[in-house]
């Protein structure tokens, strides 16, 4: 019997980034789907994790926006001190919103990936 989605086993994975990796994989043939989940899976962040680093960012702020690739935000979070804690907050309750709209993009530039790499 064959899986119809690879990435159901994926730890963590919610019902809207299976979705999400669902219309995004649509097009590619079996061997597509295998590059694009290597290249995908490397970049894909566990919104557990997130919401550690939201944690920490309370003692080390702008932490979890280094982890997501922010580094702007990150920078100003570590020099406000996470926006006088107001940001830092904000992130650990939308933690789930940002680990999702991160790997979104990671989504997509894995598929670019495959796309330009002819797999």
């Amino acid at each position: 019997m064959e899986i119809t989605n690879p990435y159901i086993n994926v730890p963590g994975i919610t019902a809207d980034e299976l979705t999400m990796l669902q219309q995004a994989t649509a097009g590619l043939n079996q061997e597509q789907q295998k590059f694009f989940s290597t290249i995908y899976l490397g970049k894909r962040k566990s919104a557990e994790n997130v919401r550690i680093f939201c944690i920490a960012g309370i003692i080390i702020p702008g932490i979890q926006r280094f982890i997501l690739e922010q580094i702007g935000w990150a920078v100003l979070y570590f020099f406000t001190g996470g926006l006088f804690f107001v940001m830092t907050v904000m992130d650990l309750v939308n933690y789930k919103k940002l680990t999702l709209e991160f790997n979104r993009n990671a989504a997509y530039e894995s598929l670019r990936i495959t796309q330009i790499a002819g797999q």
